[in-house]
């Protein structure tokens, strides 16, 4: 008769099944089963586990974290003589003798991270995919379109709103390139754009060029170019009907703040 490891939790379970699993899989002379219990919430379910293990003198492993049914769980083993290893309270105790503030004690918490990990990732990989113009078709797709001529940091902002979990595309604005249809597809009130003076624009563009091993007097760096590519910007906004910042003398995190609350305002919009 196979041996069996009930994994219970008052969630997923799956943190249990793991490590039932990887100590099981060093006793690979035997068939041990692992049954996962998830979502443990009452004394009853406690109950019904325990007692199939006490019948079979099977081994429970819990993450319960409610210490109410911790305790439950604990008094029920040991009336019905059944081995039950708390995988997470010895560690969550050992955590709490170092730090200041009470553990949520709330099921689930490790998913609820996962899932906000995963959301940078994926607003991190969109951000790359749609940096500097690259693809208007991801415009539709995203939280917000940042446009501005060059060296107005919308690719560092973009980078920066992805950390947040906000999918950003980026549009460099170029008079002599056409603006992509895409553009005007999308509400005004999803795009943002940055505008920078001229003679502080003039000062990045010039130390860019050196960095490149180019000359500084370059028409990139050229304070008329940049008036103009600034007077062809504000144009395009305005056509756009966009919200626009300046981003002079501001940091990329003040930039972001600003950003942020107009996506706030996006949302808060579109659920009326």
């Amino acid at each position: 008769m196979a041996k069996i490891i009930y994994a219970i939790s008052d969630s997923l379970g799956e943190t249990a099944e793991s490590v039932a699993r990887a100590t099981a899989s060093q006793y690979d002379k035997e068939t041990i089963d692992i049954v996962r219990v998830p979502y443990i919430n009452d004394e009853l379910q406690i109950n019904e586990v325990v007692k199939e293990a006490a019948t079979g003198g099977h081994v429970i492993c819990h993450t319960i974290v409610s210490p109410a049914l911790r305790s439950y769980l604990d008094t029920a083993c040991k009336a019905q003589g059944v081995q039950a290893v708390d995988i997470m309270g010895p560690v969550m105790d050992a955590v709490g003798t170092m730090t200041d503030t009470e553990p949520r004690l709330a099921p689930g918490m490790i998913h609820k991270l996962d899932q906000e990990y995963f959301k940078k990732v994926e607003a991190i990989e969109f951000a790359v995919k749609y940096d500097d113009g690259k693809n208007p078709k991801g415009f539709e797709k995203a939280d917000i379109v940042i446009i501005g001529i060059s060296r107005t940091s919308k690719t560092p902002l973009s980078m920066f709103l992805a950390y947040k979990k906000i999918k950003a595309a980026n549009l460099p604005l170029v008079p002599e390139v056409p603006l992509p249809e895409e553009l005007f597809q999308i509400p005004g009130r999803k795009i943002v754009g940055l505008i920078i003076d001229p003679f502080k624009l003039n000062n990045i563009r010039e130390e860019r060029l050196r960095t490149m091993g180019l000359h500084a007097d370059a028409n990139y760096a050229n304070v008329s170019r940049i008036e103009e590519e600034l007077n062809y910007a504000k144009t395009v906004m305005r056509r756009l009907h966009c919200p626009v910042l300046d981003v002079t003398n501001k940091s990329i995190e003040e930039t972001a703040g600003m950003v942020m609350q107009i996506i706030q305002k996006n949302r808060v919009m579109e659920t009326r």
